[in-house]
């Protein structure tokens, strides 16, 4: 299956972090193990740690037994220096950068909700690292406990964090998290936060799921930005579930006779959303002769994809991929896209 992204490896750093250890480890010649002995006996003799240890000490750790230590040391440095030394350097995302390198997530989540902790994982990277590395493991219920966490700590959320909230609610699919999502876009409307076109593609799609259409058309007319994909097939949902059918061939037909220049990405429609249509026509030979006609004008115009619905909500916006990425992503391409049987479409 491709992959499901939501931030990028701008906003996560990864890269950068692991050159960084390579660096740090030639410094030490390779062997970090007297550098972590001489930090064991500070420990034991509640010597102070300096801030250059604990950052070397973050690049050096390999293993889990080695997070342990680097744990024990985080303590000591947040008891000695509280919350005054974290305006020097922000530590909390160097730590969830190798837990999630090493791919622990215990540890992560247990510091970022520790009350002795508190202040160190002061800003909203730590939290969206995080977030992401429980995410694409499938663990929604914590990475929606992370979450809760940032609001109870008073990190103030910002397009990154609404994204990663939206597609977590989407991902539980329960009433819960679809009262999560309209209270999120209540508060952020109402603070005044501009959201990302995804963020309200993930609320449309999450009460599409949930069946609950009114809310689904009424996330729908809070999307300005209606020249693209993902609000086009989300659109023809919302009228096919409304019952506006005669709609649905509208919206089809005012793709077709869109006459898009060849540097502008056309409007696609999902082989998967279109199948959905089909199915629902059926019952009105009329419309469904139209959908036919239709339907063989937008594949001759190369306007109908198999990416699925969820394949178009997880992908990167072109604008943030790196050139690195572009290429891995023309590879994977929607080739995963196999007709997906979810209740978003019945």
């Amino acid at each position: 299956v491709g992959k499901r992204y939501l931030l990028t490896e701008d906003d996560i750093k990864l890269q950068e972090f692991q050159q960084m250890k390579v660096a740090i480890r030639n410094e030490v010649h390779g062997n970090k193990d007297p550098y972590f002995k001489s930090i064991k006996e500070k420990l034991k003799k509640n010597g102070m740690i300096l801030k250059t240890e604990l950052k070397n000490l973050l690049h050096l750790c390999q293993t889990s037994s080695d997070v342990e230590l680097a744990r024990k040391v985080i303590y000591r440095y947040h008891e000695q220096n509280g919350i005054s030394a974290l305006h020097n350097f922000k530590f909390g995302p160097l730590f969830m950068r190798l837990c999630y390198e090493l791919d622990l997530e215990r540890p992560a989540v247990e510091l970022i909700k520790d009350q002795n902790l508190r202040g160190f994982f002061s800003e909203s990277t730590s939290f969206h690292i995080l977030m992401t590395m429980l995410f694409k493991k499938g663990h929604f219920e914590s990475a929606l406990e992370v979450l809760v966490e940032m609001k109870k700590q008073g990190i103030p959320f910002n397009k990154e964090t609404y994204l990663l909230a939206f597609a977590i609610c989407y991902k539980l699919d329960n009433l819960e998290s679809c009262k999560i999502s309209a209270k999120l876009l209540e508060e952020a409307q109402l603070k005044g936060d501009t959201l990302p076109l995804r963020v309200f593609c993930f609320a449309v799609a999450t009460a599409l799921k949930q069946n609950d259409i009114a809310q689904a058309k009424f996330y729908c007319s809070q999307i300005m930005k209606t020249e693209n994909k993902l609000y086009n097939n989300l659109k023809v949902l919302v009228q096919l579930r409304s019952g506006s059918l005669e709609e649905v061939i509208k919206t089809l037909e005012a793709a077709v006779e869109v006459d898009t220049p060849p540097f502008v990405k056309k409007i696609e429609f999902s082989e998967q959303v279109l199948a959905t249509v089909r199915e629902k026509m059926e019952e009105n030979p009329d419309l469904s002769a139209k959908l036919g006609e239709v339907y063989t004008k937008l594949q001759a115009s190369g306007r109908v994809t198999v990416c699925t619905l969820e394949d178009m909500l997880f992908q990167i916006p072109s604008a943030k991929k790196t050139p690195a990425k572009l290429l891995h992503q023309k590879q994977l391409g929607c080739q995963a896209a196999k007709p997906l049987r979810s209740n978003l479409l019945l």
